[in-house]
């Protein structure tokens, strides 16, 4: 293994059990990282989308299973650790709206637990991943870090106050935070509560594609490059203290994304209007599109890969996958 700025640094990943941060997870182990990877507790001890670790990564990762809101736990996590990447989170909008306390309860309570447990170590950086949700519906486009930020969703707010936390830590106590902003995220392994998988599977395997409203425009990065721009961003001492963007910088609706997906998989299928998928009315999100000018300029960072090849990839990976999704389910 070639040497790497990661080569035998000690690190924990929170919520590694989910989408990104299982990527995220295997990318520092191929750079020669010591993996401490946070999944969330449960009785089956299933490591989430860890489980598809390969041996040769087991033996150099760490699992522990845990829950971040509990707040006595967290310093034997961050304990022997240099980086933290704080991953875990309740994110999907919909369940928001059924669930908010709990969105309190993981997202702000439980980035405050570790925000806390990082300040009693010697850390070298804490990353701390937000979300464009919290800008709401654009003001003005694209998207800088100095756009305003709108709750238009418990979700959104949940989010808002954890980075705000995660800001506070950084000027009341000195703490190395970096808070990464990440557009919307797609690729192999999301869960079919985000609209790309959602499209693909009624493609593959559906007698139509339904969907709420397909006005809205989203900023899609695929994974690979989110990843990256998360190591990038704790690579880089001038992020510190600083809030940076990683999206794409191009949008497209959701109407046009599903045309797009339904030609990539081949089978035409009709669009059909879905009521359970719309959000309420002053909640949706309507535009979001990322500059990500800074993440460049400080960092070095920009997405390699295109929308149609990741959706390609994504569209491969879910094929060979489908019997893990309900097709044609709605899943908050």
């Amino acid at each position: 293994m070639a040497e790497t700025f990661w080569k035998d640094r000690r690190v924990l990943v929170t919520g590694a059990g989910g989408f990104i941060a299982s990527h995220l997870t295997e990318a520092l182990l191929d750079q020669g990282a010591r993996v401490r990877a946070l999944v969330r507790y449960n009785s089956r001890n299933s490591w989430g989308r860890l489980e598809e670790l390969s041996a040769e990564r087991r033996v150099r990762c760490e699992v522990i299973l845990g829950d971040v809101s509990d707040p006595f736990t967290p310093r034997s996590w961050v304990e022997g650790c240099e980086y933290v990447f704080h991953l875990a989170a309740l994110i999907a909008v919909p369940y928001s709206y059924v669930s908010p306390a709990s969105y309190n309860e993981v997202n702000v309570r439980g980035t405050l637990n570790l925000l806390e447990a990082a300040r009693a170590a010697p850390i070298k950086r804490f990353v701390h991943t937000s979300t464009s949700e919290v800008y709401g519906t654009a003001v003005r486009v694209p998207i800088d870090e100095t756009h305003p930020l709108q709750s238009q969703s418990p979700y959104a707010a949940s989010k808002i106050a954890a980075d705000q936390f995660a800001e506070s830590y950084y000027r009341s106590y000195n703490l190395p935070v970096t808070i990464a902003r990440p557009f919307n995220t797609y690729g192999p392994r999301q869960s079919a509560r985000a609209i790309i998988p959602t499209i693909i599977t009624q493609a593959l395997a559906g007698d139509s594609v339904g969907l709420g409203v397909q006005e809205p425009v989203r900023d899609f990065t695929y994974v690979g490059d989110t990843v990256r721009g998360l190591l990038a961003l704790a690579e880089c001492d001038a992020t510190v203290g600083r809030v940076v963007n990683l999206g794409s910088g191009s949008g497209i609706s959701v109407g046009d994304l599903a045309r797009k997906i339904i030609a990539l998989v081949g089978e035409p299928k009709e669009i059909r209007t879905d009521a359970r998928r719309f959000r309420p009315r002053e909640s949706e999100v309507m535009r979001l599109l990322c500059d990500a000018s800074l993440a460049r300029t400080l960092a070095g960072w920009q997405p390699q890969t295109s929308l149609d090849d990741g959706l390609r990839l994504t569209i491969e990976w879910i094929r060979r996958h489908l019997d893990e999704y309900r097709i044609g389910a709605y899943v908050l």
